[in-house]
């Protein structure tokens, strides 16, 4: 999937994976924290449900990048009058940051297969010292992608030498099209 597949979406509007609101799971994990001068990095962006949710929040530090032109030019028209939230055209493997919190909300599951290794790698030096990883993976197998699936165990696996599997669980609280199929995550950088 290139940014031509991903800007084929959006401007035909073919975003069955956009839920029009924050996964209550994210919701419910940043409602509990309490710096928000924390810099979130949402790869992958989407609309951004949850970026709007955190600015709302009292959120003060949120990068998104995604690699549409047509979403990007959306999202600042939409976020224009917001000097909290800085929006990114390009490529999240060559995005250059350090954040406290990395959200993962249908990135992961967009990605080629393929490039799983490159992700970890990437979110590990993406994150500050002691750096969190949160969000959502799909706990389930796909006929073809994107979407593409997994397992816990595959994850565990993919991510061992990366992170401290802090939580890795059936989500509970997922959207009712999404109930049983997503496991909640909170990996904790490994710093070389």
């Amino acid at each position: 999937m290139d940014a031509n597949y991903w800007e084929t979406q959006y401007q035909n509007k073919n975003t069955g994976w956009d839920l029009g609101v924050i996964s209550p799971a994210i919701k419910l994990y940043f409602d509990s924290i309490k710096d928000k001068n924390s810099a979130i990095l949402i790869p992958g962006c989407g609309n951004t449900y949850e970026a709007e949710y955190l600015l709302e929040q009292g959120f003060t530090n949120i990068t998104v990048i995604d690699i549409s032109t047509t979403l990007v030019t959306s999202l600042e028209q939409k976020f224009s009058e917001n000097d909290y939230i800085t929006i990114i055209l390009g490529d999240f493997f060559e995005h250059q940051g350090s954040y406290d919190f990395i959200i993962e909300q249908t990135f992961f599951c967009a990605l080629n297969p393929a490039l799983r290794q490159n992700y970890a790698q990437k979110m590990n030096e993406l994150l500050t010292t002691n750096g969190l990883l949160i969000g959502l993976l799909f706990d389930r197998e796909f006929d073809k992608g994107p979407p593409f699936g997994g397992s816990q165990k595959e994850y565990e696996s993919l991510f061992k030498y990366k992170f401290d599997i802090v939580r890795m669980e059936s989500c509970l609280n997922s959207v009712t099209p999404r109930a049983n199929t997503e496991l909640l995550i909170e990996l904790k950088k490994i710093n070389s």
